[in-house]
């Protein structure tokens, strides 16, 4: 029995259940992610399940379903494709939508960050869930426009950061770093992975294993203090397995992705 802690499309628990995986239970705050995922696993009967549940309530949701115990734990964290191509959803800064970033269907959306939050709470998300270093000036250009109406889709985030720092040919879009940290911030991904690394780590069955691919420094922080700081779990990556080259080349969305995994030691049963 494996956790698919973040089902998404179900392209893993697909890969899992096709290796020869007793079971795979698929967890997810998405409710399209989870219809997406039945569809597509439907062949494989009783032997995967699906529970629509945020991170934080990642062992609750999990034994509802009958299970105490799992061999592994799998988490693959931020934003999916799917979500990412869903125009409708808010996330992209390259295609007009209304600015939403929910990954659920509930809670504050983007739109209630950028239009209500001080400028002050601007910086600070934009500095500590996005590392961004224009931040500030980014917080008074959105205050500027939004004192005119309210900043409602993408493209007017977006439009509003880019005229606000300045921007070097050939790297990423200036406002790459801006939708990173206010997705963040409305999905609470860092408090959320927070709570849900113990309780995934306190399923495992002796010798289950826990991973987790991670796609920026923040969230691979918090992963690697966990698992080098838990008792009971025996570290399996020294060092961050990364995609090889050509695995970039083929999925150019993996290029940042690290993989950290930890083993449940049998004495800690």
């Amino acid at each position: 029995m494996v956790i698919d802690a973040t089902v998404g499309a179900g392209g893993h628990a697909e890969a899992l259940l096709e290796a020869g995986v007793g079971a795979v239970v698929g967890l997810d705050r998405d409710p399209s992610a989870i219809e997406l995922a039945t569809r597509r696993l439907r062949r494989f009967g009783a032997r995967f399940r699906t529970v629509r549940a945020r991170f934080s309530q990642l062992a609750e949701a999990v034994r509802g379903t009958g299970v105490e115990q799992a061999g592994g734990v799998l988490f693959d964290l931020g934003l999916s494709s799917m979500q990412v191509d869903e125009p409708e959803r808010g996330f992209s800064y390259r295609v007009e939508g209304p600015l939403d970033m929910r990954m659920g269907a509930d809670g504050r959306s983007a739109a209630d960050v950028v239009n209500d939050y001080p400028e002050d709470d601007l910086v600070r998300v934009l500095f500590e869930h996005g590392q961004e270093r224009f931040a500030r000036r980014i917080a008074a250009a959105i205050g500027r426009a939004r004192r005119r109406e309210p900043i409602r889709t993408t493209t007017q985030l977006a439009a509003i950061v880019a005229g606000a720092v300045p921007r070097s040919r050939g790297r990423a879009h200036p406002a790459r770093r801006t939708f990173q940290a206010i997705r963040i911030e409305v999905n609470e991904e860092l408090e959320e992975l927070a709570a849900s690394l113990p309780q995934a780590a306190s399923i495992l069955e002796p010798g289950g294993r826990l991973a987790a691919i991670s796609y920026h420094s923040l969230e691979d922080r918090i992963v690697k203090r966990f698992l080098v700081g838990t008792a009971g779990l025996s570290i399996l990556t020294k060092k961050p397995v990364r995609p090889s080259a050509a695995e970039a080349t083929a999925n150019p969305r993996a290029r940042s992705a690290k993989l950290r995994a930890a083993e449940r030691a049998p004495e800690a049963a």
